[in-house]
């Protein structure tokens, strides 16, 4: 009976495949140590301001505003959101 063939094993990445990860991250700048506490903590506010505001009937973060705390509370957050795009 004839014998199959035997397959190269794949033991890890070869020396081009990190040569061609290199090649695009080439002169991207790495994010700043208080980029990611920071949109991290806007998410997390925009989220507790969002809460306070249903929890309290829109009368509470800021009184008088109604439901304009739902759109800070949301700005806060596209705020955060957007740090993360830009993440590295």
């Amino acid at each position: 009976m004839p014998e199959s063939r035997k397959r190269a094993k794949k033991g890890g990445r070869s020396q081009a495949d990190d040569l061609e990860i290199k090649s695009w991250t080439d002169g991207i700048p790495m994010s700043p140590s208080w980029w990611a506490p920071t949109f991290v903590s806007l998410l997390v506010v925009g989220l507790v301001w969002m809460v306070v505001m249903y929890m309290t009937g829109g009368r509470y973060p800021i009184p008088g505003i109604g439901n304009w705390n739902l759109a800070i509370g949301l700005g806060f957050m596209m705020s955060g959101f957007l740090m993360t795009l830009r993440w590295r």
